[in-house]
């Protein structure tokens, strides 16, 4: 089940935004990891077996990072939604196999030959 994760950080420089996002990215199952926010300090990281304990407390570990919140963790929806109106919007006609050719065999045409035919 893929996840999706908020955590609130307490950045001030491009560099510790940096380094919060090669932490997240660098722990497994993550798929994506992006900056939201008007500050830019909140990371959203989707992504399938995620520890969001782990997640948060590798954050915080960090010493350029300092102070990280767990905010939110929940299914990601979005995806699921455009994969379910995907699947229902394409619809592949059957496929039927014969034991036939679909044209029907050259037969050659055996006419009577004429006797007084002068070709022949």
């Amino acid at each position: 089940m893929k996840q999706k994760m908020v955590i609130k950080l307490q950045i001030n420089d491009q560099k510790g935004r940096s380094k919060a996002l090669k932490i997240v990215v660098g722990i497994s199952g993550v798929e994506s990891a992006a900056l939201q926010g008007a500050d830019k300090n909140e990371i959203v990281v989707t992504g399938d077996g995620v520890d969001a304990v782990v997640l948060t407390t590798a954050l915080r570990k960090s010493k350029s990072i300092g102070y990280a919140e767990l905010v939110s963790v929940g299914e990601n929806k979005k995806e699921e939604e455009k994969k379910q109106t995907k699947n229902e919007a394409v619809v592949h006609p059957p496929l039927i196999w014969t034991s036939y050719a679909p044209y029907p065999p050259n037969y050659q045409m055996v006419y009577e030959q004429d006797p007084n035919c002068s070709i022949m």
